[in-house]
Parts: structure tokens; C-alpha cells; sequence
């Protein structure tokens, strides 16, 4: 499934070419998801202008204008790609016809453009035409995505984001209020940071990966960690998250960015995955081993991670 760092590189992907733009042309191909779409999906996104795209935990949030937020989640296999093929370039030139007229377009609003875009696919459920030619094609073949329109003014009441933890990359995330979260809890840490009313946004992959980079173990009991080690561990959080970014996320089985390239994090990768393979931390003689908690693989080094 699809953490933090892959939707946030999928927003940024989509930032550029949805901010500000109309949705010319809204395509729904299916009537549910993991759950049925909202009444009127379609309808109710043609025509709206997308005001900003943030992030929320593991959801992607699309502004829309007249108060509403486009709320996606990408479920196991869900992808977002981008096609800008069919947009203008910088500084087009119109084509007139006949008189002077700008011809219209079929199947999009006025424009000075012309794509043929592809057929769809057969897992292309959503797809979205921009007013400057843009096609945003939502793709998830085991279906376990979720999309839904609500009240942006109320967006903290939504049942899928209330409750949720402070964002591991805001201002709110540090050790102290890592510490708070912990304190007194008697589950091991790793099932504790996969709690996303502790943490949100954070999944298997790089709950191990930080666990490793701090050398704590996921067997330790969550509110028997000293503080000095939660400071350190709230900190490789961060890094962790930063560093897959900035890789583009991590491609293990379905996902994409919005260009469609791979994640390329998996290859740095110190702890997930990586049963029986020497430990990467320096003077480590250990291997990485494979265990499970709450029917989940952890992947840890025994010697280093205390």
C-alpha cells in the first residue's frame, strides 16, 4: 500500500497540472471502489476548479472551488498518471476557422489543442480531462481505492481523517510529542507507530526503515523507550520520510509516480526486505532478520536495534 512518501511524490506530480486548471471533462468508468463513489461523482467534479492539492496521512486532497475537497486514496494498487501530451505549449497559437471562429473541441471545452488520448484500459476507472488538455487517469486494478467528495471546511470530521496523528513532517512532529504518544503503552513500538493515531501517514516499509536507522527494536515495548531514543527515533522518522521522497517514493509491486517512472527508494532501503543480509550500519556484525508482529513482516538487525 501506498505510505506517505508515495503520496506525497504523487502530489507534487499533480500539482502543476491540476492547480488552478478546470476539470473540463470528468469520465467515471465503474460505480465503486473499495466502496461506491459518491452520488453524482462525476457531475459534481466537471467544471470545478482545482484551488490547491495537500496531504493528508496517506490521502491525497484535491481543493476544489464552491467549498468542496476531492479526497483520494490509493488503496493497494491504486496509481494517479499524468498525460500533458494534449496541452498547449507556453505561448500557443490559436487556429481559426472559417470567420475567424475558434473551433470547438470534441469531448472538452474550447481550446487551442488537439490530443487524441488512448483508449482506456481496462482498470482506468477515473479519468480526468483538464481545460488546458491534461488527462489524469486514475488506475487500480485490485480496486481498493477509495475516492469521496466533502466540505472542506470540515474536512477534520471526515470519518477517514478523524482521529488521525500529527503529520510526521509538520511543525507538531518531534520527540516530545512522540514521547507523549508512547508514554505508558505496553505494545511493541513497531505495532504502536503503525497506529495512525500515534503517527499518521507512516506504513510497514518505513516504520522499519526508521526503527533500523535509530537502532531501536520493534520488539521493544513502546512506553519503555527512554526519551533520548524517542528524540533520535522521531528524528530518523523524519529523514526516512524526507530521504524517500526525495527518491520518489518506493516501487515494490504497483506503484508509479504521476510520470509513470518508478520510486526509487527500495534501492536504499537498510532493514525491509532484506532477510539475511549483513546489516548495513557500520561495525554491525549482524543480519537482517525476518519476523512477524500483528501478522505483518518486521525486518530488523537483533545486534544493533536495542
Amino acid at each position: 500500500m501506498p505510505e506517505l512518501p508515495e503520496v506525497e511524490t504523487v502530489r507534487r506530480g499533480l500539482e502543476p497540472v491540476l492547480t488552478g486548471r478546470v476539470l473540463a471533462r470528468v469520465e467515471q468508468r465503474r460505480p465503486d471502489l473499495r466502496w461506491p463513489f459518491p452520488e453524482r461523482f462525476a457531475e459534481r467534479l466537471t467544471g470545478r476548479r482545482v484551488t490547491g492539492l495537500t496531504r493528508r496521512s496517506k490521502y491525497l486532497l484535491i481543493g476544489l472551488d464552491e467549498g468542496e475537497t476531492w479526497i483520494i486514496h490509493l488503496g493497494m494498487s491504486g496509481r494517479i498518471l499524468v498525460d500533458a501530451s494534449g496541452a498547449p505549449p507556453p505561448h500557443p497559437s490559436p487556429q481559426r476557422g472559417e470567420g475567424g471562429a475558434t473551433p470547438q473541441l470534441q469531448g472538452q471545452v474550447v481550446g487551442e489543442f488537439h490530443h487524441a488520448a488512448p483508449a482506456p484500459g481496462k482498470h482506468d476507472h477515473v479519468i480526468v480531462t483538464t481545460d488546458r488538455g491534461a488527462v489524469i487517469t486514475y488506475n487500480d486494478v485490485r480496486r481498493f481505492g477509495l475516492m469521496d467528495l466533502w466540505p472542506t471546511a470540515d474536512l477534520d470530521r471526515h470519518p477517514l481523517l478523524a482521529g488521525l496523528g500529527p503529520e510526521p513532517l509538520g511543525n507538531e512532529f518531534n520527540g516530545a510529542a512522540l514521547a507523549a504518544s508512547l508514554g505508558g503503552k505496553r505494545t511493541p513500538v513497531k505495532a504502536a507507530l503503525l497506529d495512525q493515531r500515534i503517527v499518521a501517514g507512516l506504513g510497514n516499509i518505513y516504520v522499519c526503515e526508521a526503527l533500523h536507522r535509530a537502532r531501536v527494536s520493534p520488539k521493544r515495548l513502546a512506553g519503555a523507550i527512554s526519551r533520548p531514543r524517542i528524540d533520535r527515533l522521531a528524528g530518523e522518522i523524519v529523514a526516512t520520510l524526507n530521504d524517500a521522497i526525495a527518491a520518489g517514493g518506493s516501487s515494490l509491486r504497483d506503484y508509479r509516480q504521476a510520470d509513470g517512472e518508478l520510486g526509487y527508494f527500495q534501492h536504499s532501503f537498510r532493514a525491509y526486505d532484506r532477510e539475511g543480509e549483513a546489516c548495513p550500519t557500520e561495525g554491525c556484525p549482524g543480519s537482517i532478520r525476518r519476523i512477524v508482529q500483528s501478522g505483518r513482516s518486521t525486518f530488523y538487525c537483533p545486534r544493533c536495534q536495542r
